[in-house]
């Protein structure tokens, strides 16, 4: 069963004191992000205060996730990020609503901005992140586990993360980040995607497999 709505609002409620985050701090009560601004800067320009309307700070829609993730059939999101609320502009925080279908995998991949803390809503997922073995650095440590509908998970920044929906049915999270805007690098498409250039014999030397591994993998993206 999904989780209920009480459950949902409490955890939101809690994740405002996870929003100490990576961006930088206001230095007013609010910055709305100027979308029709022409100046590069980290983060986005504010528009005039003066301008601003209720409608800056809202979004719709995360009660379903309508969005297809591009190149992967099987994981839909809808998102509350600075792009959908402009009002978030500077204060560190973004939401994602995720839906995955039965027996999906999610890629390796990480947000280079943000911390990530996601609930569980709906089915049963695994997860789990990869770091440096703290002994010896030459190896790794994975940290994974399945999680049902209640439970919480944490993906510190910028790691590699992956997953797998284990259940009968569709799984559903809410995650939570700790930028307005926590960017997605999915590894396998930045590697071999069709846009890449890193180099055949780059990736043959790194895997360790030959030019025609490489290739028969870049075929399939």
């Amino acid at each position: 069963m999904g989780l209920s709505l009480v459950t949902l609002v409490v955890f939101i409620t809690f994740s405002f004191s996870f929003a100490y985050a990576s961006d930088p701090s206001p230095v007013q009560d609010f910055c709305v992000a100027d979308r029709k601004a022409t100046v590069f800067m980290n983060g986005m320009a504010c528009k005039d205060p003066k301008l601003a309307t209720v409608d800056d700070f809202f979004t719709s829609g995360l009660n379903t996730a309508s969005r297809p993730r591009a190149g992967l059939p099987g994981w839909n999101y809808s998102a509350a990020s600075v792009e959908e609320i402009p009002g978030l502009n500077t204060l560190g925080l973004a939401m994602i609503r995720n839906e995955f279908a039965v027996n999906f995998a999610i890629p390796p991949h990480f947000h280079l901005r943000a911390t990530e803390m996601s609930l569980v809503l709906q089915g049963r997922v695994f997860f789990g992140f990869v770091t440096v073995d703290p002994i010896d650095s030459a190896k790794s440590r994975v940290f994974a586990r399945n999680y049902s509908a209640g439970d919480v998970f944490v993906i510190p920044q910028s790691l590699v993360h992956f997953g797998k929906n284990i259940g009968q049915g569709k799984a559903t999270t809410i995650s939570m980040f700790s930028s307005q805007n926590p960017g997605l690098k999915i590894i396998p498409a930045q590697l071999f995607g069709k846009d890449s250039t890193i180099p055949v014999d780059v990736l043959s030397q790194s895997f360790r497999v030959s030019h025609e591994v490489i290739q028969q993998i870049r075929s399939h993206f």
